[in-house]
């Protein structure tokens, strides 16, 4: 699977506010869990399927975050090419670091 993929060192109780021109899966995942991720194992994560923007996660803990997106689609996905939409990721900074 194919996804966007950014990562972000964010503290506890700051939001990640994603923005995306069709609908998503928007997963916030640790450092292990996004390894488990990208290598087709079992992983949890914040988030979910959107098709309503802005969408908002709180971060659970401070340290380093990986954001993925991927479309939600019923046709087949390209394996070789990333999805192809428009996204923003921002993040609210509510915590001093």
């Amino acid at each position: 699977m194919k996804f966007i993929h950014q990562r972000e060192q964010l503290n506890e109780n700051d939001v990640v506010v994603i923005h995306c021109s069709q609908p998503c899966n928007i997963r916030l995942m640790n450092d292990a869990n996004f390894r488990s991720f990208r290598n087709g194992g079992r992983h949890t994560y914040h988030g979910g399927a959107f098709d309503r923007f802005p969408a908002k996660i709180t971060v659970p803990s401070s340290g380093f975050w990986n954001i993925t997106l991927d479309t939600v689609t019923r046709r087949a996905i390209s394996v070789t090419r990333k999805p192809k939409m428009e996204y923003s990721i921002k993040f609210v900074r509510r915590s001093a670091k």
